[in-house]
């Protein structure tokens, strides 16, 4: 261990020297302030003892311009005994400890000892908190396959940096769980952190919720609003489902994201908002834009770092990892204590597709615990559609010689929408999930199929 000794008085670094050159410490020394500057940034010590008065600079003094520099070695003050408030002085800029001359040898290797100590149980306290955030880092977050370990190290890289991201995979793959991963990992992570479903929201309210309005900016507006926007002022706005944006509010959307700045509605003045953005969604955006459905502008805008995140069905090495995750987790939030899940079951599980990814893993488990009969889940406790899934083939709705795909696809897709809002028990918004459709155009297909 490394101590610097920043004195004027020549016999007294000798003597310290000698005494800590004893005790197995690497003493440098130094004759005054300055030179005690150049040493420590030379050398990086991890003690410094430093006498309080000297002419020239001071100990105080060098304490400052040290600590703004950057160092961080202990710092321990040298002081006469009608100098104790400058040694006091000392501490409060940030030096560990003081010692009063003259001192005893014991006095001095005791007092080191104790900063080691202190040092070494810091350094460990750290240590110790660092492997607590590395594991609630990925608390819900299950990364065994190379896929989802790049995504997640992309993440972790771009969350010090203020750049929009755009996260893409299909529905149920974990893609707000992402986004928050990236706001906690950010130096926005004490601010808020505001989610909001670009699908899910009527197209003459979204605008309101994003940027807010004035009283009476339209019916109903019976008192001012901040909106979204403003909510997330010096934290992340999240847009899920951001493909489902009307373009008309694209284009208000990419104006507030390039001037960084919202007007409510009914409001003359803008209001500078500072706002990080991520954006999800499960549609191939730069298929939408050459279809004239996404603005290229805003798309460009928007996917500064894009993170893609492939389905369950392509990291299958995690659905038994996942699966017994879901086990733990619902253990403790149901108030059950099942033991784990039969092998035979695993493998089950492991065999089907997912066509709801992540999310319908998670309502697999959970369902098959509340259901469970035995002190583990079993092949029998699994929903039939996975336990024993029926293959979709020839539709019954046409004749075996019809060869019209359209026709053909059409039935299917009535088929495949029966199937998901049955599976959903007639849960609309769950079943345009499964199948992979925004809430309104599953409401106009069911429509079209006189499913209603």
């Amino acid at each position: 261990m490394k101590v610097l000794i920043i004195d004027d008085e020549p016999g007294l670094r000798q003597t310290v020297s000698l005494i800590l050159g004893g005790e197995g410490y690497e003493v440098e020394t130094a004759a005054d302030g300055e030179t005690g500057l150049l040493r420590a940034r030379e050398t990086r010590p991890d003690i410094i003892l430093c006498d309080v008065r000297m002419p020239g600079l001071s100990g105080i003094d060098f304490l400052e311009r040290y600590r703004g520099d950057g160092g961080d070695a202990l710092v321990i003050i040298m002081t006469a005994y009608g100098s104790i408030d400058l040694a006091v002085e000392a501490m409060k800029l940030g030096a560990y400890d003081y010692i009063s001359k003259p001192f005893s040898a014991d006095q001095l290797i005791l007092t080191l000892r104790k900063a080691v100590e202190r040092e070494a149980l810091r350094k460990e306290v750290g240590r110790l908190r660092e492997v607590v955030r590395m594991e609630r880092r990925y608390d819900e977050i299950i990364a065994r396959s190379p896929a989802m370990e790049k995504a997640l190290g992309m993440a972790t890289r771009v969350a010090r940096y203020p750049s929009p991201v755009l996260i893409t995979g299909e529905s149920g793959t974990g893609k707000e769980l992402i986004a928050r991963l990236i706001h906690n990992e950010s130096d926005r992570s004490h601010r808020n952190f505001v989610p909001i479903n670009c699908g899910a929201i009527p197209e003459n309210l979204l605008e309101a919720e994003l940027f807010g309005y004035v009283r009476g900016a339209f019916t109903g507006a019976e008192r001012e609003r901040a909106g979204l926007f403003e909510e997330a002022a010096g934290g992340t706005l999240f847009l899920d489902e951001i493909g489902e944006m009307p373009p008309l509010l694209q284009v208000k959307l990419l104006r507030a994201i390039q001037e960084g700045e919202v007007r409510r509605l009914g409001e003359n003045r803008a209001r500078e908002v500072d706002v990080r953005i991520i954006a999800a969604t499960n549609k191939d955006l730069l298929e939408e834009v050459r279809e004239g459905n996404f603005r290229q502008d805003l798309y460009y805008r928007i996917a500064v770092v894009p993170i893609h995140l492939v389905p369950l069905r392509q990291r299958r090495e995690e659905i038994t990892v996942l699966a017994q995750h879901f086990l733990e987790v619902h253990n403790e939030r149901l108030g059950l204590e099942l033991r784990g899940i039969e092998p035979d079951a695993l493998r089950t599980l492991s065999d089907y597709s997912w066509p709801g990814n992540v999310r319908e893993l998670e309502n697999t488990i959970e369902r098959a615990m509340v259901l469970a009969s035995g002190p583990k889940l079993t092949v029998d406790d699994l929903p039939p559609h996975i336990s024993d899934p029926i293959p979709i083939i020839d539709s019954p709705e046409l004749p075996q010689d019809e060869l019209s795909v359209k026709k053909h696809s059409a039935a299917l897709e009535r088929r495949l929408i029966i199937r998901a809002l049955e599976r959903t028990r007639g849960n609309k918004t769950r079943a345009a999930e499964l199948l992979e459709l925004s809430s309104r155009a599953l409401l106009y297909k069911i429509r079209d199929y006189n499913l209603e």
